[in-house]
């Protein structure tokens, strides 16, 4: 673990956009205080990690005053934090994250992967919630910072991370419904072992009742209120025997996401070349994941097809659940994938709908397809292979 001075060297040089009309104090890196925690927690046993259960030593937190703007961002021990209980996080939810994780590669490096694409997303989310803009960059930085503070945390074995949640919520005190013109910054920082059991198959329930997001709504964006009108259904779906929701849109009962995760299937072309893969497009109510992206660029790559011995033809197209049942019926569904930075990919065995279950033949593995994506996304977050600048080191 790197001591004060080191860290501030890391954060040195790196600052915000001062080109503010109204000189206010942009995010800047450079200002980094650093304030270390005078007892280090033990670390925990791999075996014991879950997702979001444990936190590192240390968290960094800065705020926005409308008058004076941001303040200079501070290191400090992982610990609570005091907040007006009027404050507009609590009444209105004006609350963005981002997910992204550290894996250390063979090289001792610590490595981030696409962050750049978590930090455009995290800035059109504060603008969608009229939250006070924020650079990504800027961000991005100090996220590089944590991770090389916290770097004893990072699991050396496959499949293991740091998981950084860089978070950004409305502190506005008061209770008008208004845009909130104050703000918190704070990156928490999180051992994590698999989201799931390793490619344990994941069952869903297609539900059309509830919607997770809807034309002109967040379901774009990384915002919290996103993610607790979800919750009452995945408890009903799990009193069913199904451990996810698919949600469905619309009187055609369109495909969008699984749970908070991106979804997949592989379906067999009917002229014999290869297969698609299919996920829903980008219509402002699926979120636009950083490993659904990924998993789309690899698919479309003559390198990635000739190494996996697979033909793959992408498609972000519209479909449905009577496409899927068809799909199935003639035997042309082959898999079906969740996407996502916690579950990286993982199989899908069953989907019920309608008190019926269409089954995966795929079963409890996982096929060919997201065999492959998984794998080589992993070596590339784990530094095992270079693949267009998506590993990044954190320097």
């Amino acid at each position: 673990m790197g001591d004060k001075d080191s860290i501030t060297s890391l954060a040195a040089g790196q600052t915000g956009d001062s080109a503010n009309p109204r000189s206010l104090a942009a995010l800047d890196a450079s200002k980094l205080n650093i304030t270390l925690a005078t007892t280090l927690k033990p670390l925990q046993p791999i075996e014991t990690l879950r997702f979001g259960q444990s936190f590192s030593d240390h968290m960094i937190v800065a705020t926005y005053d409308p008058e004076i703007g941001w303040s200079a961002p501070e290191v400090k021990p992982h610990g609570p934090i005091t907040l007006d209980p009027a404050c507009s996080c609590f009444q209105y939810g004006g609350n963005v994250f981002e997910g992204m994780k550290a894996y250390l590669g063979p090289d001792g490096k610590a490595r981030l992967f696409r962050p750049d694409m978590n930090m455009r997303r995290m800035e059109k989310s504060c603008a969608r919630l009229a939250l006070p803009p924020i650079d990504g960059d800027v961000v991005l930085e100090l996220v590089k910072c944590l991770v090389n503070l916290e770097r004893r945390w990072i699991p050396k074995e496959s499949g293991y991370s740091l998981y950084m949640r860089p978070t950004v919520i409305a502190t506005r005190p008061g209770l008008g419904v208004i845009a909130s013109d104050h703000a918190m910054l704070y990156i928490l920082a999180s051992p994590t072992g698999p989201y799931y059991e390793v490619l344990k198959p994941v069952s869903l329930l297609a539900v059309s009742e509830n919607v997770r997001a809807w034309p002109g709504g967040t379901g774009g964006h990384k915002v919290a209120g996103n993610y607790s009108p979800g919750f009452l259904p995945q408890r009903a779906a799990a009193e069913k025997g199904y451990e996810q929701i698919l949600w469905l849109f619309g009187d055609d009962r369109r495909i969008t996401e699984a749970g908070a995760m991106n979804f997949f299937v592989v379906v067999k072309r009917d002229d014999g070349d290869g297969v698609d893969l299919i996920t829903a497009p980008l219509d402002g109510t699926i979120l636009p994941g950083v490993t659904r992206a990924s998993c789309l660029a690899l698919a479309s790559d003559p390198e990635f097809q000739k190494e996996s011995s697979l033909r793959l033809h992408p498609q972000e197209v519209v479909y449905t659940m009577s496409d899927l049942a068809k799909w199935s019926s003639e035997g042309k569904l082959l898999e079906a994938l969740v996407i996502g930075t916690a579950v990286i990919v993982g199989p899908c065995n069953r989907i019920g709908y309608e008190g019926k279950d269409i089954v995966i033949p795929t079963g409890a593995e996982m096929g060919p397809v997201g065999t492959a994506l998984r794998k080589k996304i992993l070596d590339i977050q784990e530094g095992r292979t270079e693949w267009k600048g998506w590993s990044v080191v954190c320097s």
